[in-house]
């Protein structure tokens, strides 16, 4: 190998120290005992899965795609996300009698990046997919677990912004009759270039009343009072279905008293494309990235042989604990340094402290070259030095 790729990482790739593994674990652990209180059972699936089916399935860009072949000559790709993997397993395994399943899972996933601009070509996630309930009650479990899950890991101030796929497809067929007009808007709304899309809206041969009420559209965001503004948009059945969930929905966030972290966007739409119905991201103050988001995704399953609605989030770790700031990082390690006299008595002292829960660095003093230094990393240290006697 050359030397001058010696200490370096693939494009995107990261290495955590353990101060930064320290913070990851307690946050892994405060949201996966959350999750688990709802009810909802982790499972894990393979890091390489077919090219042909999950990667072709899942909503990530070919590009972002991480391929190989195996023996055989199949194509592979690392897991992009997890909902795609977690699709197949439920339409092959899981999913039978057709009952809602609650499943949740904690994993690496794959996108590789084109150029080195700080976003990691993988990141852990964290999440639950609620597969066989149609209903708005499980919009309303997944957003609510969500909130209840960021608030347990310690994040106080955070939003989550609500929209609905099915409603601003509605809108935009209504008034500009086809799906390639209705991408070009779609695209403006998914890149928040919002002045980009009044010029867009602005050139387009309509009546000043169809301009207005797509204008119109960037102003629908708040609480119960943007879903009524947004219903007197739209004259399509779509469209009022869509709205008619939305507040079935508030509703519903109101009995989990979330609705304060809830705020309605109207604009919201993703480059997922399995989204179907009610999605959501959630942001946090000083964060210019979603931390997580999830949605409806009635159609994926039947990619693999098995129709079934469902609905999910999931949320990047990394950006949570960016969003989360400055924490307690110091892990409480305590350290025995002893000399060959006093092999045997440091063993039985550190096995003592151990089955206390404690955890205990047992170090041969013959082993230190600066013991100044060392001493520094561990909050407690016990000497247990020479023939007789004990020092700390």
């Amino acid at each position: 190998m050359s030397k001058l790729f010696m200490f370096e990482k693939p494009l995107g790739m990261r290495d955590t120290l353990p101060f930064l593994y320290e913070i990851k674990k307690s946050v892994r652990q405060a949201m996966t005992s959350e999750i688990e209180k709802w009810g909802y059972e982790f499972i894990e699936t393979p890091t390489l899965e077919y090219y042909e089916t999950v990667g072709s399935a899942s909503a990530i860009a070919d590009h972002q795609l991480f391929k190989l072949l195996d023996q055989q000559g199949h194509t592979l790709v690392l897991r992009p996300d997890m909902t795609a993997p977690i699709a197949r397993l439920a339409a092959s395994r899981l999913y039978q009698q057709g009952n809602p399943l609650r499943l949740a899972y904690n994993a690496s996933v794959f996108r590789a990046q084109q150029r080195e601009g700080g976003r990691p070509a993988e990141f852990e996630q964290m999440g639950v997919e609620c597969i066989g309930d149609g209903t708005v009650a499980a919009d309303a479990e997944v957003i609510s677990l969500m909130i209840a899950t960021l608030q347990q890991a310690g994040l106080q101030h955070f939003t989550v912004a609500v929209g609905h796929i099915g409603y601003v497809n509605a809108l935009f067929l209504e008034i500009l009759g086809n799906e390639e007009r209705a991408n070009v808007l779609r695209r403006f709304l998914y890149e928040k270039n919002y002045v980009g899309y009044r010029e867009h809206v602005k050139s387009l041969p309509l009546s000043s009343i169809d301009q207005q009420r797509l204008l119109h559209l960037l102003d629908l965001r708040g609480g119960e009072t943007a879903i009524h503004e947004a219903r007197e948009l739209v004259h399509t059945e779509e469209g009022v279905n869509a709205i008619e969930e939305l507040h079935e929905l508030w509703n519903a966030l109101q009995l989990y008293e979330v609705a304060d972290f809830v705020k309605m966007d109207m604009t919201l739409v993703s480059h997922m494309s399995y989204y179907t119905g009610i999605l959501f991201e959630v942001y946090a103050e000083n964060i210019g990235f979603p931390l997580g988001n999830g949605g409806r995704y009635d159609e994926l399953l039947e990619k693999f042989a098995r129709k079934a609605p469902a609905t999910g989030f999931g949320i990047r770790l990394d950006r949570l604990i960016e969003a989360l700031g400055e924490m307690e990082t110091e892990a409480k390690i305590e350290c025995i340094i002893f000399s060959q006299e006093r092999f045997g008595e440091a063993i039985q002292l550190a096995n003592e402290k151990r089955r206390e829960g404690k955890r205990v660095v047992l170090q041969h003093i013959s082993g230190i070259q600066d013991i100044d230094a060392y001493s520094k990393r561990y909050q407690h240290i016990t000497y247990l030095l020479g023939h007789t006697g004990k020092g700390e």
